[in-house]
């Protein structure tokens, strides 16, 4: 999507994310997200991890988050608000910790650990940018998963929406990465580092675990077995660790590999970088990945 990014305006689709992060305080440890709608049977992963995010960083406002670790324990309901119940567990000098209960309908259907961090001095090194990566400029627009089809019993799009808040282009894999995606938001979204990191948390989730389908699904076609979809995909847990200073409306290299698939599982890690090579982001994610039934 093309974007005036000097016009000032916000395009709808990034204006609807940012709608949906304006969470509704209900009381000072208690507040009130709802979902923009979408033709997902389920809230995308995503937004949930993104709003508990918000919902953490307002009671702590003098820290920014350094890490967070999450668990997907039941499918939410799209049509229903989910409130977030914090749990200030721990405000020292240095460090805050924060626990997150997403519950919809009374019963909790996701859970978030959160941990804060006042900046310091210290040791400063990273891992290496992807060597031979592509520029934004040089990269082709993003045109979905590369998984295959089943003639029948098609699972849900995994994207919440066919019109999304972020501008996307896929480079050739590098550096020992399966996929390299530059992304950014379509539009500004001011200076608040707490914006971009909960806006970061909510790209974080869009196409990191499909990365372990795409491996497995290679590595299956190179052996000359069967290759298909699997019948039953869903996050289960996530985490993140912010680690320097970055802008999610600016491009960012989103440098995705899987370890590891098997037991119905399957394991996704990713690095994000900004255009600049520096470190900003680790993700990690697990999620179910079960054959279909015959």
């Amino acid at each position: 999507m093309a974007t005036d990014r000097q016009s000032g305006s916000t395009p709808a689709p990034l204006a609807v994310l940012l709608d949906a992060l304006d969470l509704e305080t209900i009381d000072h440890f208690i507040f009130r997200g709802k979902t923009p709608p979408t033709r997902l049977v389920r809230i995308f992963g995503g937004q949930v991890a993104a709003q508990a995010l918000v919902a953490a960083h307002r009671t702590v406002p003098d820290k920014a988050a350094h890490s967070l670790h999450a668990y997907f324990l039941q499918a939410g309901d799209p049509a229903a608000p989910v409130v977030y119940e914090v749990d200030p567990i721990r405000d020292g000098r240095t460090y805050a910790t924060r626990r997150v209960v997403g519950v919809q309908e009374g019963r909790a259907i996701f859970n978030l650990q959160a941990s804060f961090h006042r900046p310091e001095a210290g040791y400063d090194r990273q891992i290496p940018f992807p060597d031979g990566a592509a520029a934004p400029e040089d990269s082709a627009p993003w045109e979905g998963f590369g998984l295959p089809r089943r003639a029948a019993g098609q699972p849900e799009d995994p994207l919440p929406s066919p019109s999304l808040p972020f501008e996307m282009r896929v480079a050739p894999p590098a550096g020992g990465y399966t996929r390299l995606l530059w992304f950014r938001t379509i539009g500004a979204i001011g200076d608040d580092p707490t914006l971009h990191d909960c806006v970061a948390a909510y790209a974080s989730d869009l196409t990191l675990l499909s990365v372990a389908m795409e491996s497995w699904a290679s590595e299956a076609a190179a052996a000359g077995r069967p290759v298909s979809l699997p019948g039953f995909v869903a996050s289960l847990d996530h985490a993140m660790w912010f680690h320097r200073p970055f802008r999610v409306d600016e491009w960012m290299l989103y440098a995705q590999a899987s370890p590891s698939s098997g037991d119905g599982r399957g394991l996704a890690l990713g690095h994000m970088f900004g255009v600049d090579g520096r470190l900003a982001i680790t993700v990690v994610q697990e999620g179910a990945l079960r054959p279909p039934l015959t």
